[in-house]
């Protein structure tokens, strides 16, 4: 086949394949995540039962499929952040609040059925990411350290364990405000 046929293909399954994500999540937040049915999910997207079957075998895979989408967007976001940003002290600021922000964006999905439902299951994909998310702001605060915009006198390790609990707390505030507040004090915590 023409590679601009393989292309269109590949383009038109992503869609279809987002578009049943969406809709997915779309019905699992309105009824719970155990009243959905593949039957719905094929009428709201506006395929058939049997072309949904071959991208998915339930609706459970469907919405750990979007779980997975959604964090690894989160985590391509603070990756964005950090490599726009000049400077070790103000990268490591940038990725924090847009971590706290994303946390504070997601606060009613872990009190949902939905929520709950999506992180009954996940803790292998979760651990990975929780990881990745270490990792990324580990390397920050190491940076920042030896520029001297964060104190060397705690390994950055634990230094990335507080600051990680830390802005977990935005997803209970009521404001963006609140949160970059949150942002702040945690940021004076690690500077030396």
């Amino acid at each position: 086949m023409p590679k601009l046929w393989n292309e269109t293909i590949e383009a038109h399954r992503r869609e279809v394949r987002d578009a049943i994500l969406d809709s997915t999540a779309a019905l699992a937040a309105e009824k719970g995540p155990l009243s959905v049915t593949m039957s719905q999910i094929a009428q709201k997207v506006g395929i058939g039962r049997a072309t949904l079957y071959k991208y998915f075998p339930d609706v459970e895979a469907i919405l750990h499929a979007w779980h997975a989408r959604e964090i690894a967007g989160h985590l391509d976001r603070l990756a964005e952040v950090r490599d726009r940003t000049d400077g070790p002290g103000e990268r490591l600021e940038a990725v924090l609040e847009a971590y706290a922000l994303i946390n504070h964006s997601s606060h009613g999905h872990h009190d949902t059925d939905l929520g709950a439902f999506l992180h009954r299951d996940s803790g292998d994909h979760l651990a990975h990411t929780h990881r990745h998310l270490q990792h990324m702001v580990q390397e920050l605060l190491t940076a920042a350290a030896q520029a001297g915009d964060v104190r060397a006198d705690i390994p950055p390790a634990e230094l990335t364990r507080y600051c990680l609990s830390a802005l977990a707390a935005a997803r209970t505030l009521p404001s963006e405000a609140a949160v970059r507040r949150l942002v702040t004090v945690t940021l004076a915590g690690v500077r030396p």
